[in-house]
């Protein structure tokens, strides 16, 4: 190959990645925008906020809306109440997603793999049409206006299980024998071995699930009552009376509602890479 054919190959892949990466930039820039929307909203006042024509950014940026949208309703008990209940539903779904993804995973007892078909097929059934059965169960146990209403209905899910059921296959075996060997039980080798080897699944799925408990709204809304017992979904609708509509301070509400997931996501996500390196270098495949 000339140096004159080196060249032009060389400024095609150079013109090829220019257009991958404007292409890229620009599917970040379309997914960014709504978030970008929310934002400038929040800073905005409420009549700007409906005006016509629409501006990208406010002409007065107001920053206090923030603070007013904090103290108009209570939004420390909705943080409060959004971050018990997430929290609970992760902790609980990570325990019992370990628990039964390694039992199908390592376990071999009779009906084993009809049993995961059976749990998998609870995935095909619509959330929504759980709704009126879940609440009539809830409301004969007494647990209605509780966060036990809330929390136990929805920790127990098929997904983490399942994941984490895949995620166990991939550990080799000679990791667990060489445990069995050493006297550690199942439940020693599943808290020692398996589970820290397995962290990059069980941070994705803890993630997953926090994130999904923290903007649940419809099974807070059902369950709950007042207030005081809001989630921060449930409660950004307090803004909305039927006189009017503060959607500067919904927007500045929901935008505050954002952090504890984002702060989440990179926490986890140095946590996630790390174990893989860990992982790697314990010989998984």
């Amino acid at each position: 190959m000339t140096t004159r054919s080196k060249a032009a190959a060389a400024r095609r892949a150079l013109l090829l990645d220019i257009l991958n990466h404007g292409a890229l930039a620009l599917v970040a820039l379309l997914f960014l925008f709504p978030f970008f929307w929310m934002v400038s909203n929040a800073v905005r006042s409420n009549a700007e906020v409906l005006a016509i024509p629409v501006r990208l950014l406010p002409t007065v940026f107001e920053w206090d809306n923030f603070a007013k949208a904090w103290t108009e309703q209570p939004f420390g008990r909705f943080f409060l109440n959004s971050f018990i209940i997430a929290a609970s539903v992760t902790a609980i779904t990570v325990v019992v997603s370990c628990l039964s993804g390694y039992a199908f995973a390592r376990l071999k007892f009779p009906g084993r793999d009809l049993l995961l078909m059976g749990y998998l097929g609870t995935l095909m059934v619509p959330g929504i049409m759980l709704i009126i059965p879940l609440y009539l169960i809830i409301n004969s146990l007494g647990m209605v206006n509780t966060f036990q209403g809330v929390i136990l209905p929805v920790a127990f899910g098929t997904f983490g299980s399942f994941l984490l059921r895949q995620f166990f296959l991939s550990i080799p075996n000679e990791l667990e024998e060489a445990a069995r060997v050493d006297g550690a039980s199942r439940l020693r080798i599943l808290v020692s071995i398996i589970v820290p080897l397995s962290m990059p699944a069980i941070g994705l799925l803890s993630l997953f699930t926090f994130i999904a408990q923290w903007n649940n709204f419809l099974w807070p809304l059902i369950v709950m009552t007042g207030a005081e017992n809001a989630t921060l979904p449930v409660g950004l609708t307090l803004f909305q009376t039927q006189q009017s509509t503060a959607w500067n301070y919904i927007m500045a509400g929901a935008t505050l509602s954002m952090l504890p997931g984002i702060v989440l996501a990179i926490l986890l996500q140095k946590l996630i890479y790390n174990s893989i390196a860990l992982n790697a270098g314990m010989g998984g495949r």
